[in-house]
C-alpha cells in the first residue's frame, strides 16, 4: 500500500471515529451510523491491501 493511501486510509478511519463518538455524545443515531460506516469502508480497504500485498510474496 502505498504511503499517500495508507494515510488517507487512517484519515479516512480517525474521521469515521469521531463522527461516530459524537454522534455517540449528542445522541444522533444518523451520524453514528454514518461515522461507523466510513471507518469501516477504510478498514476493508486497508485489509484489500494488506492481502494483496501478502500475495505478491
Amino acid at each position: 500500500m502505498s504511503a499517500k493511501r495508507k494515510t488517507s486510509a487512517k484519515a479516512q478511519q480517525a474521521k469515521g471515529t469521531v463522527k461516530e463518538n459524537v454522534g455517540r455524545a449528542v445522541g444522533n443515531e444518523s451520524m453514528t451510523a454514518e461515522g461507523r460506516t466510513e471507518r469501516m469502508k477504510a478498514d476493508l480497504r486497508e485489509a484489500g491491501k494488506k492481502a494483496k500485498n501478502a500475495f505478491k510474496r
